[in-house]
């Protein structure tokens, strides 16, 4: 009888196994277009608002 469930639990494991690569593999290669596509921009003069520096005389709003 475990003969019978083997092809199931093998098939399982291996879809899972291809799941998680497949998911890796997509994470992995959109963080490389990303990082491409900010450097690009900062290459254009494009700058992030976190890299934004504030001058003294800037007000701020209470």
């Amino acid at each position: 009888m475990t003969q019978s469930y083997a092809f199931y639990v093998y098939g399982s494991y291996l879809f899972a196994g291809l799941v998680t690569i497949a998911v890796t593999l997509w994470t992995w290669l959109d963080d490389r277009a990303r990082r491409r596509e900010l450097k690009a921009l900062e290459a254009s003069g494009i700058r992030r608002r976190s890299a934004r520096t504030t001058t003294p005389d800037a007000k701020v709003k209470p």
